[in-house]
């Protein structure tokens, strides 16, 4: 809004009546801007504030708060200092309206939310829709759905108690209204007869079945029961009694350890055959079982691989292994904590396309013994506002959960990291700029806070943010192979290749182990099609074909070179 517009008269009574409800909350945002709350400001659009508070059954107060949110609704992150901002007054005179700003809240004007220890909100669609449309906005009485309707609006709840919207002890409350006024469900039926599950395991218990049927997944790790909880001590609680095998769930036989996996039996929970059978027969269910959780590769299912190196990274990839060693590490991770020091190892492998990047983390994760989570950057990067930056928290909340129950501290791998720690924007103004920063931030955060291992891997180090490099300890660059590593690969690619022939290909193609290996494929593929072996002059086109251009030199970066 223009701080010098000029307020237009209030008028007659019937042109008051005939203005609509956003344009009564224009004319009191502009009425009170930079006006420090003061009274004659209220006074200049008191006939607009009595206006909305009719209409909204709301206080004036309540309209003159809800009308500046309505003012900032494009931002979903709104905070005490935006609305300050608006009266050019100290965040405390805001404060002192936290009973009316509640009440906005309860009726369901705005929404609110922890971030980072702060509260911030918002103002939901359908309110705005309600406002534009002229009229009140009445939360709508959930009854009379069917199984789906029901369990869409499940998905709703559980997503904004993951959000941060929703307290678990409103989460309980909203629940418990959804299957009060739809008894008419098979479901619901169920669900409410046995009267020994108290309503916060029954709520947990609808958890479970939201994410079986609204997201095809039959298992229930401790990280994402924790996210329900509001206190480390609500969770915890829970946690010791599924352990111990007495929380009402397991005792009335609706969930039990997830069992399709050795690693995760201790830490996974799952719906019963019972349970599925007798609450869901009125939803078909997709069961989407998985041999290992999302993203994990276990070191005992990595295929060895002999990999070539020059010598100065063989030395660096042989430190490496050295200090991931089990005993090794612990010892180390031991003697960094006695002295005050971080516990966690952050290490860079960079270097142009092809050197072996990849492919080392996993042959280092299976000499070690140590299984990889791997980090989808695609999956993280959302194109929803809010989304990325809690994929990026629920991906190291998910780490630290398979830390505490491995028995080796297992390495999350961020592969072609180039998206997640780039040069930071400054000054951010487009959303996308912010949520990049965002997702930096957190990153660089749990960096500091790591207990674990991770390693990452880039091809463009140029645009690598100096205070990414800061946090990574070990930084290995990947070259191009040397001649005597480009002779070993050759010989171990294509065996039937001579001394002179070997030497020849390796002196005349400055090629990584990468495009090696496609000149190898492609000799394969031809000798299947033609039912001959390619000569070594078809050797030498293939090696033409994949010069399509030089690689662009890169700038070297750290202290592993």
């Amino acid at each position: 809004m223009d701080a010098n517009k000029q307020v237009e008269p209030v008028g007659t009574v019937k042109e008051m009546n005939s203005l609509s409800l956003m344009k009564h909350m224009e004319r009191i945002v502009d009425a009170t801007k930079n006006k420090k709350l003061s009274q004659e400001s209220l006074q200049d659009c008191s006939e607009h504030l009595s206006a909305v508070a009719g209409k909204l059954s709301l206080t004036r107060e309540q309209v003159l708060l809800l009308a500046v949110f309505m003012d900032q609704c494009d931002d979903q992150c709104i905070r005490i200092r935006d609305l300050a901002s608006h009266f050019d007054c100290r965040n405390i005179n805001i404060m002192c309206y936290s009973e009316d700003i509640e009440t906005l809240a309860n009726k369901g004007y705005i929404r609110q939310r922890t971030e980072r220890k702060h509260t911030v909100y918002r103002v939901p669609a359908e309110v705005i829709t309600a406002i534009k449309k002229d009229t009140a906005y009445t939360p709508v009485k959930l009854q009379g759905l069917t199984a789906q309707q029901l369990f869409d609006e499940l998905y709703t709840l559980f997503n904004d108690a993951d959000d941060d919207e929703l307290t678990f002890a409103e989460l309980v409350s909203k629940t418990t209204d959804l299957l009060e006024n739809n008894r008419h469900l098979l479901f619901v039926k169920k669900i409410l007869e046995n009267e020994y599950i108290k309503e916060e395991d029954r709520t947990l218990l609808l958890f479970f079945c939201h994410r079986l049927v609204n997201e095809d997944d039959d298992s229930v790790m401790f990280y994402e029961i924790e996210r329900l909880y509001d206190s480390k001590a609500e969770y915890n609680s829970v946690k010791n009694e599924l352990k111990k095998e007495n929380h009402s769930l397991l005792i009335w036989n609706m969930i039990e350890p997830k069992k399709d996996s050795d690693m995760v039996q201790r830490d996974c929970y799952c719906l019963t055959e019972r349970a599925k059978k007798e609450l869901l027969p009125e939803l078909n269910i997709t069961i989407q079982e998985k041999s290992n959780p999302k993203n994990i590769i276990l070191a005992k299912d990595i295929t060895e691989k002999i990999l070539f190196y020059n010598c100065r990274e063989q030395g660096h990839i042989d430190q490496l292994v050295s200090l991931l060693d089990t005993d090794n590490f612990t010892k180390i991770q031991k003697r960094l904590a006695k002295n005050g020091m971080r516990k966690g190892f952050a290490c860079l492998f960079y270097g142009a396309p092809g050197t072996g990047k990849t492919e080392t983390v996993y042959q280092i994760a299976r000499r070690t013994g140590r299984d990889i989570m791997y980090a989808n950057v695609s999956e993280i990067k959302s194109m929803w506002v809010g989304e990325s930056e809690k994929n990026i928290k629920a991906l190291f909340d998910r780490y630290r959960n398979f830390i505490s129950y491995s028995k080796n501290a297992p390495i999350l791998l961020f592969n072609e990291a180039d998206a997640v720690i780039g040069i930071r924007q400054e000054g951010a103004e487009r959303a996308v700029d912010k949520m990049e920063n965002s997702i930096q931030n957190i990153i660089l955060q749990e960096m500091e806070a790591l207990d674990g291992i991770m390693i990452a891997t880039t091809n463009l180090t140029q645009n690598l943010d100096l205070a990414f490099e800061r946090r990574f300890l070990f930084k290995i660059e990947f070259d191009k192979p040397g001649l005597e590593a480009k002779k070993a690969i050759w010989r171990s690619m294509i065996p039937e290749l001579s001394s002179t022939e070997v030497t020849v290909l390796a002196e005349n193609y400055d090629f990584s182990g990468g495009q090696i290996e496609n000149i190898a494929r492609k000799r394969v593929v031809d000798h299947i099609i033609q039912g001959k072996r390619p000569t070594i002059s078809m050797i030498h086109e293939y090696c033409k074909s994949e010069l399509i251009h030089k690689t662009a030199q890169r700038n070297p970066i750290g202290f592993y070179r």
